[in-house]
């Protein structure tokens, strides 16, 4: 696996990936009917504003993370295949690493499985909230370089 900057031609398979991502942690609901407004919220407003960074094997795209100037991590997909192999730390680390200091993010507030990874990853809950486009409860979530390393 390695990680390497978001390029155009990634495009169709990294929404392909997100699709097959959400719908696995989520099956009862229908993400095949969302395709379509996350490939032009993809292309509006992800890809010009916010760094993507791919993770790859040699058989192509497993993930990626996108976190903009803000700090603002709003996707990390990890392929459900390679869950548990390092890949959503490897990209969580490169996302501190681009960031300035702190990252917040936003976490369905039922997917206590992604909870528990970034709170091993120094994330602390800051919020209760709903997602405006779902519904959904989601919580709050920041992460801050010790001062020490800043």
């Amino acid at each position: 696996m390695r990680l390497r900057p978001y390029r155009a031609a990634d495009e169709d398979a990294l929404i392909a990936l997100w699709q097959r991502t959400w719908q696995y942690a989520y099956p009862s609901i229908d993400f095949g009917e969302r395709v379509r407004a996350w490939r032009e919220r993809w292309r509006t407003e992800l890809v010009p504003s916010v760094r993507i960074t791919v993770a790859e094997s040699e058989a192509g795209p497993i993930g990626f993370v996108t976190l903009d100037s803000s700090g603002y991590l709003d996707q990390l997909v990890v392929a459900p295949e390679v869950w548990g192999s390092g890949t959503a730390n490897e990209l969580v680390d490169e996302a501190k690493r681009q960031s300035s200091g702190a990252i917040t993010l936003l976490v369905n507030a039922d997917n206590a499985r992604a909870i528990r990874f970034y709170e091993r990853h120094g994330f602390r809950h800051t919020h209760d909230d709903v997602n405006p486009a779902s519904g959904r409860a989601v919580h709050g979530m920041k992460w801050e370089r010790p001062k020490a390393a800043r």
